[in-house]
């Protein structure tokens, strides 16, 4: 059974920028469609951007806003998620997941597989 051992997020300052790992075990990161997700209270998951088996890219736009980018290593078996200039409105629960493909229209990757979610507050 696969899962992600999830690294980063944490308290980060206006204006900041940090990243958030997750290093897939059990499966093959590279054989599988990647995206992030995000989560606020009291709101609905929102998917944020998708990155193809084929390395193409894809985003949600209102979510993203062009401060948000994906990739993966293939060599440690790890994807990322690199956050710039952030801002209070960023602060969620950031979850990553692995699946068969990306709906390029909205980034969103059709999830099999599931992290369990890292916290990322901003604050002044």
């Amino acid at each position: 059974q696969g899962h992600f051992v999830e690294s980063g997020g944490g308290l980060v300052q206006p204006g900041g920028s940090l990243k958030l790992s997750c290093q897939a075990t059990g499966f093959i990161l590279r054989w599988y469609a990647v995206g992030w997700f995000r989560q606020v209270p009291g709101k609905e998951r929102e998917a944020v951007l998708c990155l193809s088996a084929s390395d193409d890219h894809s985003e949600n736009s209102n979510a993203a806003k062009g401060r948000f980018s994906i990739s993966r290593d293939r060599f440690v078996n790890t994807m990322f998620l690199q956050i710039s200039t952030v801002t209070p409105e960023d602060t969620a629960i950031y979850y990553c997941a692995a699946g068969a493909a990306c709906d390029e229209n909205v980034g969103r990757v059709a999830a099999g597989y599931w992290g369990d979610g890292i916290q990322v507050t901003v604050f002044a």
